[in-house]
């Protein structure tokens, strides 16, 4: 099945529990996007990663009872940073624009003047293009770097209007 953004009904979202961690770190993604697939949470609190690090700040998104997807945010001094996943089955169905719309919206409510930031691998079009239709724009040109899951080029993309 095929959804449109018009056809998705208002996602709810909530901190995401122990359970859906579970579930979410059990998501496998195919081909190239396989990089954002999450280790076991045992090995996540092994390392402080993931949903074990105390910084990260996770909300899962769902339509009706079905879990669609979740967000990290991470607040500092200077900006909020933005994660973003979505279930692999349902990608390029419109969710992730309508779970970033939601982002931006709850970031601003927890950090109000502060703008929102988010990192993206260069490659990623799919991603690029949803980030775009929820209001992201590409700042400066791509950064390469290394992150825990391999080393990569990196556009940073920050939301438009007034924080």
């Amino acid at each position: 099945m095929h959804c449109t953004e018009e056809e998705i009904s208002l996602l709810t979202y909530h901190p995401t529990t122990e359970a859906e961690m579970a579930v979410i770190s059990g998501w496998r993604y195919e081909g190239p996007y396989a990089i954002y697939d999450l280790k076991p949470p045992d090995e996540q609190r092994r390392l402080g990663r993931g949903f074990a690090n105390p910084r990260n700040h996770y909300y899962s998104f769902a339509d009706g009872a079905r879990l669609v997807g979740f967000i990290n945010l991470i607040g500092n001094e200077a900006a909020v940073f933005l994660g973003v996943g979505v279930r692999p089955d349902l990608c390029g169905q419109g969710y992730g624009t309508q779970i970033c719309r939601q982002a931006l919206a709850l970031a601003r409510q927890l950090h109000p003047g502060k703008p929102v930031a988010l990192e993206v691998r260069s490659w990623n079009r799919r991603a690029i293009r949803c980030y775009e239709k929820a209001g992201f724009r590409i700042v400066g040109e791509p950064v390469r770097k290394v992150t825990p899951i391999g080393e990569g080029e990196f556009y940073r993309m920050e939301a438009e209007g007034a924080p």
